[in-house]
């Protein structure tokens, strides 16, 4: 059996793993490059491999990173499963839905901009109707359970503990009258974060590609972070600003949410409006809804009291355009949640535009930011920066509350690792920028004696 890093390799977005074995082969994830103009090169093509060869295609959860070149795949000529959780199908539904819509306005923009120069077109790389048949080309996958995904090859799909529906894969093949076995982590949640339960770690393998994204720190802890993040809304309250919260329309909206309402009900902070100004994350908060057979255990309990849906039904939603153009005029301190989560797309770009000068406003940075990306300048510390080509000076405040992140830090990485360290695998460290990669490969050397590898873009693995 040999893998290929397709991408998530010398950095976090991209994930896609070709796994090749001598009757089959599959691909792990075929995720959407983020981050400026190299990753849209990277987004012109799906990953490198025929298609019409392809056996099935897996994902691990369904974020844009990990399910955005699924149509590329198709109009490549694949036409068997995709293979996924059923809550992951959901969301990743929704998810390909919306970035064809983004995809398609950006298109139009840039063609009356080369018409009015005289210049060609340029086709679309793929359409809806690709779109549309990624999304019936879909099948569920069960937890916990093997799973025959082609010839040789089963896989176990256990909680990753990242979104709904995330999980971590065991790929089992057989070769030669004998069974080999690599692990992919997908991503992994922190523990103890809301709505979704803990990631549940495979025990044994040959192989493990685990996710290294923040490989080289720990997050502060939850507690210090809620402590933080009252601070935070208290002096905009003062100050009678507009928090601003970039934030990933799946997972973090959601948890956002949640811990908000637990603020209103056990801890007397004043109230205030929230704008949920994401569709995208109306939507995805339905589906989370739809799935309480996933939540952990204090979830459950919320949801059986009726609480969640009660509390979040106080919560604004603004769906069209209008409504979000309205929250501008809105005097005196909201919060305004809206996408995309490192700020390069969508409604908070908007809102960044008319706030960013403001010294009042507040800016809560709740999630992992690529290079290239506007939210990636805000948090290092940008002066000024080009939104629809005019200049902003940033006079806001600028929060990075990590403690909110849906990754691992580095303790729960190696707490993870730490089931399936007895079985000796090799490690192969992905989904990482080489700095992070660098710091968790020598804890795990440290701690395990495992000596992993950091491989780039392109490169083969043997199992």
């Amino acid at each position: 059996m040999k893998i290929t890093l397709y991408g998530a390799a010398s950095g976090v977005t991209g994930s896609s793993y070709h796994v090749q074995t001598n009757e089959a082969n599959i691909l792990i994830d075929c995720g959407m490059f983020q981050g400026g103009k190299e990753a849209d090169k990277l987004n012109l093509t799906a990953p490198p491999v025929d298609y019409r060869k392809l056996d099935s295609i897996i994902l691990t959860h369904a974020h844009l990173d990990h399910c955005g070149r699924l149509p590329l795949a198709i109009r490549a000529g694949y036409s068997n499963a995709i293979y996924a959780t059923p809550a992951t199908i959901e969301v990743a539904s929704l998810i390909l839905r919306d970035s064809h819509k983004v995809y398609n306005s950006d298109l139009e923009k840039l063609n009356r901009m080369l018409q009015r120069k005289g210049k060609k077109r340029v086709k679309p790389r793929y359409d809806k109707e690709d779109v549309e048949q990624a999304i019936l080309q879909m099948e569920s996958i069960p937890y916990r359970q093997l799973y025959m995904v082609a010839p040789g090859i089963r896989v176990i799909a256990q909680e990753a503990g990242h979104i709904l529906g995330s999980v971590s894969l065991k790929v089992i093949a057989t070769e030669d009258g004998r069974d080999r076995s690599v692990v992919f982590s997908g991503d992994l949640g922190a523990a103890g974060m809301p709505i979704v339960n803990d990631p549940e770690p495979f025990t044994d393998a040959d192989m493990v590609f685990m996710e290294s994204t923040y490989g080289n720190r720990d997050h502060k802890t939850l507690d210090a972070t809620l402590d933080e993040a009252r601070k935070i809304i208290h002096e905009a309250i003062e100050s009678q600003g507009k928090i601003l919260v970039p934030s990933f329309a799946v997972g973090r909206t959601q948890d956002l949410l949640y811990y908000m309402d637990e603020a209103f009900h056990k801890e007397n902070l004043p109230s205030f409006p929230i704008y949920l100004d994401s569709p995208m994350a109306i939507q995805a908060t339905k589906i989370y809804l739809q799935h309480p057979e996933l939540y952990d255990e204090e979830t459950q309990v919320m949801n059986l009291r009726g609480q969640f849906r009660k509390d979040l039904a106080r919560v604004h939603l603004t769906e069209t355009p209008d409504q979000s153009k309205a929250i501008n005029e809105v005097i005196g301190t909201c919060m305004i949640i809206a996408g995309s989560g490192m700020c390069t797309a969508g409604r908070i770009i908007h809102h960044l535009r008319h706030n960013l000068w403001r010294p009042e406003t507040s800016v809560v940075i709740v999630g992992y930011q690529a290079h290239g990306t506007l939210g990636r300048q805000l948090v290092e510390g940008a002066d000024y920066v080009n939104i629809f080509g005019e200049t902003i000076a940033v006079k806001a405040k600028i929060y990075s509350l990590g403690g909110f992140s849906a990754h691992a830090g580095q303790s729960d990485l190696l707490k993870w690792f730490s089931a399936i360290a007895p079985s000796k695998p090799k490690v192969i460290l992905i989904h990482g920028e080489d700095k992070a990669r660098t710091a968790l490969a020598e804890k795990l050397q440290q701690q395990f004696g495992v000596k992993a590898e950091i491989p780039a873009y392109g490169e083969t693995v043997q199992v």
